[in-house]
């Protein structure tokens, strides 16, 4: 059994995250800056949040990632500002998919799996947004969270991001 609480054992974990986030934005064509070397919050092996320098602001978050033992996904964070709250956010948002899943209806701007795969999906992501809902206060977020090549990327400065 791997002790994700040895750190070479969380540092290949975290590296194995950060490569699934790196393809899955290249995957997408989604236009960003640098992801971070380390994540900005993470509970291995389940989850890790991944600070994305925006494309527009160099320097800053753009967006914020998912990856880990749950679907990797990503949000823009012009209005989330710490990873925890981006946590919430995808709680709330899988939970939202998981409801149309299970109404077997389309959600109006996210698409997961086939119609015939809802009846399987839905239960899975409805746990999985509960997890995201559950776990923020446990979580590891630190100082470190969004060193990057040797620069900070920021959050927000006294008057917001830049526009």
């Amino acid at each position: 059994m791997t002790d994700y609480d040895e750190p070479k054992e969380e540092e290949r974990w975290c590296e194995e995250c950060r490569a699934v986030a790196v393809r899955y934005f290249k995957e997408t064509g989604v236009a960003h800056g640098e992801i971070g070397e380390w994540p900005a919050c993470h509970l291995a092996p389940y989850i890790s949040i991944w600070a994305i320098e925006s494309k527009k602001a160099p320097g800053w978050v753009g967006w914020w990632a998912i990856a880990g033992d749950i679907p990797t996904d990503y949000i823009s964070a012009e209005t989330i500002k710490h990873p925890r709250d981006a946590m919430r956010r995808f709680g709330e948002h899988w939970e939202e998919i998981a409801r149309y899943m299970a109404a077997g209806r389309k959600h109006p701007d996210t698409n997961i799996g086939k119609p015939e795969d809802w009846p399987k999906l839905g239960p899975l992501l409805q746990a999985r947004s509960k997890l995201l809902l559950d776990w923020p206060a446990m979580m590891s977020c630190g100082k470190r969270m969004l060193s990057n090549h040797n620069h900070s990327l920021k959050l927000d400065g006294p008057d917001g991001p830049p526009t």
